[in-house]
């Protein structure tokens, strides 16, 4: 039938060109794609004797407003009053962090930017899913990966010059292999009791080392840190997770430890040659 055939050849021709053009698109996104800058390409320069600061006095303030701390020396989140009177000017000073410039600032700034993005942008989250148990319990972007990934923290949730961003970029792409600083485990804070604290202020590129060497003592002069028994020494599991940032070894660690312990601990950590174990609390930092 020769209707049939030229309908058929119309058809396949039609296929054809259809086939053509999405591998053309597909192909153009690619090339797009492969160009595109990466969350780590945003901080690989730093503007060396750059008088830029950048203002976190926003976050300051909530921090101050929201942020308690508790008898059993963790600092916890009035997640509840943060949510009714706090959450909208925290949006407002995200998005002016997004709209910053990293490259305009030297490399303490950049380190202050970031943490502080990277705990806004979780309280924030937190906020939106308020009350949950655990930060564990959200999951971002639906799907299968997202109800079995445990946390938001793969999520494309941030945007900086034109770059989406997830929490890992920001902690794992960024601030722990370009600075480099085991201290970066007490600045970003993953709302979780378990967690060094999140402080009741923002950090500054001006003050940045005093506030994470008080973070590392905080942290390390509390049980959830270092529990030393008879048992053995106890630590958290961020000491496990991420024991290359600390030397890579369990005497890695302790030299670590022993840097930031206070006299009582020291004494205890002097002879030690080995952790015991590990411990977390994923609960949620609710002053509530």
């Amino acid at each position: 039938m020769p209707g049939l055939r030229q309908d058929r050849r119309a058809i396949l021709r039609h296929l054809l060109v259809a086939g053509a053009a999405f591998y053309a698109v597909a192909g153009l996104e690619f090339i797009g794609s492969a160009n595109a800058a990466e969350p780590s390409d945003l901080f690989r320069k730093a503007a060396d004797g750059s008088t830029s600061t950048v203002d976190h006095s926003a976050w300051d303030k909530l921090l101050k407003t929201y942020v308690k701390a508790a008898p059993d020396g963790l600092n916890r989140v009035d997640y509840a009053a943060f949510r009714n009177t706090g959450q909208g000017e925290l949006k407002l000073y995200i998005r002016r962090l997004e709209a910053v410039d990293p490259q305009a600032l030297d490399r303490a700034e950049q380190f202050a930017l970031l943490a502080n993005l990277y705990n806004a942008k979780t309280i924030d989250i937190v906020l939106d899913h308020y009350p949950v148990k655990s930060i564990k319990d959200i999951s971002l972007g639906g799907g299968l990966f997202a109800s079995l990934s445990g946390g938001p923290w793969k999520a494309k949730v941030l945007k900086m010059s034109g770059v989406e961003l997830s929490l890992d970029d920001i902690e794992h792409g960024i601030l722990r292999p370009q600075f480099k600083d085991p201290r970066v485990h007490y600045a970003v804070n993953c709302a979780s009791v378990g967690c060094p604290n999140l402080q009741a202020e923002a950090l500054t590129g001006a003050k940045l080392g005093q506030q994470l060497d008080a973070g590392a003592r905080t942290y390390i002069n509390h049980s959830r840190g270092v529990s030393v028994t008879s048992g053995g020494v106890v630590v958290s599991s961020i000491y496990n997770w991420f024991k290359p940032d600390f030397g890579g070894t369990d005497g890695g660690v302790l030299v670590h430890l022993r840097k930031y312990a206070g006299p009582e601990l020291l004494a205890k950590l002097t002879s030690t040659a080995s952790l015991s174990g590990h411990q977390y609390d994923w609960s949620l930092n609710d002053a509530r």
